[in-house]
């Protein structure tokens, strides 16, 4: 005879079975582990390298945590209280012209990779030329002053990596903007990214934390990685290896291009983390900086669930490209070859 508990059991084993793991249950564990191991732990932390890479880690995001929490700040002030039809008004109607004006917009109106490519949505739904759009999309996280800044804060003594990374990144907008004008195609572009958006309801301060919130919780994981990776790469591959690269100036822009693609840094704080790598030349760093916040794995997926497969694939590889080059001229113009 079936019982209500055996009847109930099915549903609990189910129910068992659907449950997930939370960060709370991970981070617990965590702390478990590093209890009933911790003199096994104190001998390895005790390495010297250990010290060091723990250092540098601290250092890059320390130094960057303050110029990150004003972006996402600004960010979530933009979305919240700036509507984007008021940044179609302030256009030229001639889309030649529209296109530097928007990439100049991105030192007004700066915002985080991952809030430019909704606003850029936005501006499309609204009737903007979608390469009016994608300017915008790539000099918002590039060109804006706190970005600027934090370059300045990141390479004292250096000026010239301030204008070299603003005119290269502005040019790599601007340069994709009048691309795209040309030989862009609407059909490339998925139909949901084109069709007119409402305006979100609700409070704008709610609207305002919320976006911060999640760019800030975005944002501060790859700022995380990013600290990470500058304190492997400054502890385990040795000096020498990085001299060596410096030394070879071509591979070391290649390099550094690629890298800045995998690690998806935010703007904001991709300047600590190219300054911590001490024995690269300028040249390599400027192109880790101007090539991120154009094109990294973040971004593509995020243009691709946006604006469909068939843009990314094309976009994004353009952009690396474009990137790669105006950082090159900018660097050559501004710091030489160094």
């Amino acid at each position: 005879m079936t019982t209500v508990s055996d009847r109930a059991e099915p549903g609990e084993r189910g129910a068992r079975r659907g449950r997930r793991i939370t960060s709370l249950e991970v981070l617990c564990g965590l702390v478990l582990v590093a209890v009933l191991g911790q003199q096994w732990l104190q001998g390895v932390l005790d390495a010297p390298a250990v010290r060091t890479g723990a250092t540098i880690f601290v250092a890059v995001c320390v130094q960057a945590l303050p110029f990150l929490v004003l972006g996402v700040l600004v960010s979530g002030a933009i979305t919240a209280f700036i509507p984007p039809h008021v940044l179609r008004k302030m256009l030229p109607r001639k889309q030649s012209l529209a296109v530097p004006v928007a990439g100049a917009a991105g030192l007004a109106l700066p915002g985080c990779e991952c809030a430019s490519v909704p606003v850029a949505r936005r501006l499309m739904g609204q009737g903007v030329a979608p390469a009016v759009a994608l300017t915008f999309l790539l000099a918002a996280p590039a060109v804006n002053p706190v970005v600027l800044v934090s370059t300045a804060v990141a390479f004292p003594g250096e000026p010239g990596m301030v204008l070299a990374r603003f005119l290269g990144s502005l040019g790599t907008a601007v340069g994709m903007g009048w691309l795209w004008a040309r030989f862009g195609r609407a059909e490339w572009i998925a139909e949901r990214a084109l069709r007119r958006m409402p305006d979100a309801g609700g409070s704008r301060w709610v609207s305002f934390a919320e976006t911060a919130r999640h760019d800030l919780v975005e944002a501060g994981g790859f700022l995380v990685l990013g600290g990470l990776v500058s304190a492997v790469l400054n502890v385990a591959v040795p000096q020498s290896w990085l001299g060596s690269l410096g030394g070879q100036l071509v591979l070391g822009v290649l390099v550094m291009a690629l890298l800045a693609v995998v690690l998806s840094l935010c703007s904001e704080a991709d300047a600590f983390v190219a300054a911590a790598l001490s024995p690269l030349p300028l040249l390599p760093k400027l192109v880790f900086l101007v090539v991120g916040p154009a094109v990294d794995v973040k971004l593509i997926a995020l243009q691709a669930g946006t604006f469909g497969r068939a843009f990314a694939a094309r976009f994004a590889p353009a952009t690396f490209l474009v990137a790669l080059g105006c950082a090159v001229l900018a660097g050559l113009l501004v710091l030489g070859a160094r």
